[in-house]
């Protein structure tokens, strides 16, 4: 398996499945990195859809998303979930941003945070304009997740370069 990406250096591109629950209405699409450049991108990879942990924590990071958006950010949701599965979640939680679909946990193995019949680490990742790993956080056990006010306070610090 890789190892997680260092800081500083490029973050790996993919492209993935997702969906997007706004006013109702569910739009899915295909994500690429790649497609974000110009603008920075935070990654929340989370182990499950509808578990107690990860709904605390997209729950919160869907209540500090202005705090994201305001400074530019994009926030994408990943987990080994289908987009089916994403879509009843975001719906139930009145998810915000795109969740994406890595079922064969291919951006799982690029990103070094697979974890041996335990799927993937909780791990958010947040990525420069240019495509450059900037800061991340990778759990262990995956019991804790970083706050909203954390991450977009790393945002703030790219603003200001």
């Amino acid at each position: 398996m890789a190892k997680t990406p260092e800081v500083g250096m490029p973050a790996p591109d993919f492209t993935l499945p997702g969906v997007l629950v706004a006013d109702g209405e569910a739009v899915r699409a295909d994500y690429a990195l790649s497609a974000q450049r110009g603008r920075p991108a935070v990654l929340a990879f989370y182990p499950g859809d509808n578990t107690s942990v990860c709904t605390k924590q997209l729950c919160s990071y869907t209540s500090g998303l202005d705090s994201f958006t305001g400074l530019g950010a994009t926030v994408w949701g990943i987990s080994p979930q289908d987009v089916d599965s994403h879509e009843g979640f975001a719906r139930k939680y009145d998810l915000a941003f795109p969740l994406l679909a890595d079922v064969e946990l291919a951006v799982t193995r690029q990103y070094g945070i697979g974890l041996a019949g335990a799927g993937l680490r909780r791990s958010v990742f947040v990525i420069d304009g240019e495509g450059i790993l900037r800061w991340k956080h990778v759990t262990l056990v995956g019991l804790t997740f970083p706050k909203a006010e954390t991450i977009a306070a790393q945002l703030a610090a790219l603003a200001s370069r």
